[in-house]
């Protein structure tokens, strides 16, 4: 699986604000997009999509900024990447009837990678790569 710029700028940003979200205060865009490299239009998109999917919260005004919508042990991977980079639905087998074995055995191959990839998505959180992050090599 390779994710996509986008979806690897939202699992960023899903980061920081995991990494801040003891402090309960909004970050700015301009403060992640600083901090990670990323561009402050593609971002603000990128947030708004994770906003309009309930992951993040925006709040107005001069100290306004995103915060995450629920603890970062409750998001995980997969929920980040289903709205930057919607799992592919199983395509219909009507219609593949003229395929060879070969090509339906490894049909049934691909499935199982998606199923797998979808799996280990879903085990993995916010809090535990935050975790993983923290220490002398990475100070908030």
């Amino acid at each position: 699986m390779q994710p996509s710029a986008k979806a690897e700028y939202a699992c960023v940003a899903m980061l920081e604000l995991a990494a801040r979200y003891p402090e309960k205060r909004p970050i700015r865009v301009a403060d992640i997009a600083q901090r990670h490299n990323i561009s402050d239009r593609f971002l603000v998109q990128i947030l708004l999509a994770l906003k309009y999917a309930g992951l993040v919260e925006s709040v107005r005004g001069a100290a306004g900024g995103y915060t995450l919508s629920r603890p970062p042990e409750t998001i995980t991977l997969y929920d980040i990447l289903q709205v930057t980079d919607p799992t592919h639905k199983p395509e219909n087998q009507d219609g593949r009837s003229h395929l060879s074995p070969f090509f339906r055995q490894l049909q049934g191959v691909w499935l199982r990678v998606r199923q797998a990839e979808e799996q280990v998505l879903k085990q993995i959180t916010l809090a535990d790569l935050v975790a993983q992050c923290e220490g002398p090599q990475y100070v908030i």
